[in-house]
């Protein structure tokens, strides 16, 4: 009975320090929906490109962020250190120095990405079709070029490096083509077909998509420090700034389809 008492406490101690089961990973591709189409091969303007990849830092520069009180994300503060270098030698042995290299965003914390389907309205093909006695088939066809520009929601010391920053995070979130401009040229055609019933008008919108991106982003003033062989990042005054930005999504429509007896 004794035995049996011991085995059952040793197994409730063996459950309760079991580690709960492992979070399931989330999932940060946005769903889009079906109102929402990919126009990359009939856009009449090839947009470019806007992929951004993490600037890998050299390994002097790695182990200087390592010896930083403030995380450092910024690609352009980062590929400057990289173009850093200080040469060790027997004369730096009593070397002290600071360097001011300025005051920069240092990183961005995303607090939300959601995407706005109907951000910009771009483009209106409409029929009557009040006269005829069988539907009327409509599809999308883009009446003049139009350029689609996001942007941040308030004004920031070297917003470029802001931007960058927050382009990147939501990229990374939302696993959509992203830019902060985009366009959508003329004649640029869809094939997908709304029906416009008899004594009725037909109007199909279209409509630039873009996400929200919201969060936090940290500035400080950045000094490399040299102490005889030693090398570091030193950061003060840190402050922290909320902002937000629209960042359109390139090279997608959304459409909204609208049947009147009246004109609008």
């Amino acid at each position: 009975m004794k035995l049996m008492r011991t085995i059952l406490i040793f197994l409730l101690i063996a459950l309760a320090a079991a580690p709960a089961g492992e979070a399931k990973p989330v999932n940060k591709q946005v769903k889009i929906p079906q109102s929402v189409l990919n126009i990359t091969k009939e856009n009449t303007y090839p947009n470019p490109s806007q992929d951004l990849p993490y600037l890998q830092p050299s390994d002097f520069t790695e182990k200087l962020l390592k010896t930083s009180n403030v995380k450092i994300e910024n690609p352009n503060l980062i590929r400057m250190l990289n173009e850093t270098s200080v040469n060790h030698s027997f004369l730096s042995l009593g070397l002290r120095a600071r360097i001011y290299l300025g005051e920069w965003p240092l990183n961005y914390e995303s607090n939300e990405t959601s995407p706005n389907w109907q951000y910009q309205k771009i483009n209106t093909n409409y029929f009557d079709n009040r006269g005829g006695n069988a539907n009327y088939k409509i599809h999308y066809v883009q009446e003049s070029q139009k350029v689609v520009r996001g942007g941040l929601t308030a004004k920031l010391p070297k917003s470029d490096d802001v931007k960058k920053m927050m382009l990147l995070k939501a990229m990374e979130n939302s696993n959509l083509p992203l830019a902060f401009d985009t366009i959508i040229g003329a004649g640029t055609k869809k094939d997908h077909e709304y029906n416009i019933p008899p004594k009725r008008l037909g109007y199909l919108y279209a409509y630039a998509p873009a996400v929200n991106e919201k969060g936090k982003v940290t500035y400080g003033e950045v000094y490399l420090v040299l102490k005889g062989t030693k090398r570091e990042i030193m950061v003060k005054n840190v402050t922290s700034h909320g902002i937000g930005a629209w960042i359109p999504i390139q090279d997608y429509v959304s459409f909204g389809f609208a049947v009147t007896e009246q004109p609008k």
